[in-house]
């Protein structure tokens, strides 16, 4: 039985494809994946290969470095990109050990946008937490690691400056897919005071309100990224 991270029953076993060259990290992160009920089909250590893995295994996830051989810089991302222009249901998260904003904002230009996640490793250490991002991820989701919507906040300061201080802490953690009743026990206020924040800052960004969570994160992310 497969231990599951957000609440009991049955898991729904997802085939996975990993790519990752660090030969520790990898069999480390296998581990977990195979506790969780992501049952790895394919483990790489190249983007060239882990194209070739997706191709022939078809799995419901591929979880990916960024930077992988030759030469250590976007492999990674761009098999991941080219993964999700060929198999559009194909959820993909990737790691990485540093922010790098570019690649953020092309992984989540990918695709529909739909079923991605941007995870710094780091993450990796808590691995409920790490499985239930998964999870959430295969389900449909869009992930960003919190550290890069900060700094996905902060290069685009300019039209959020007409955020207070709260409205900015409320737009990061819809950005991280939280719900509003999430926002309001995260910040120890009331559902209704979520829920004006999340209309003020629709309207100062101009963004139509919208009761789909999805598409309002969505929303959300697509302005972040400057698209």
């Amino acid at each position: 039985m497969h231990d599951r991270p957000d609440g009991p029953g049955e898991v729904t076993p997802v085939p996975t494809v990993l790519a990752e060259d660090g030969v520790l990290l990898r069999e480390g992160l296998m581990g977990v994946l195979e506790r969780f009920g992501f049952p790895v089909v394919a483990a790489v250590g190249d983007g060239d290969d882990l194209l070739k893995a997706v191709d022939e295994h078809r799995p419901g996830l591929v979880v990916t470095d960024i930077r992988m051989p030759p030469d250590f810089t976007d492999e990674g991302l761009r098999a991941a990109v080219e993964l999700r222009r060929r198999h559009p249901g194909l959820s993909v998260v990737a790691l990485s050990q540093y922010v790098e904003l570019s690649y953020a904002s092309d992984l989540l230009d990918s695709g529909d946008g739909r079923g991605v996640g941007y995870l710094l490793k780091q993450r990796v250490g808590d691995v409920r937490e790490f499985a239930s991002v998964l999870r959430r991820v295969v389900e449909g989701a869009t992930f960003v690691d919190p550290e890069v919507v900060r700094q996905l906040l902060r290069r685009r300061s300019d039209p959020l400056e007409r955020l207070t201080p709260r409205e900015r802490e409320v737009l990061a953690l819809m950005a991280e897919g939280h719900s509003n009743g999430a926002i309001a026990r995260e910040l120890v206020v009331s559902d209704a005071a979520v829920g004006k924040h999340v209309g003020n800052i629709l309207a100062k960004l101009d963004l139509p309100p919208d009761e789909d969570v999805h598409r309002r994160v969505q929303a959300v992310l697509a302005y972040l990224r400057g698209s």
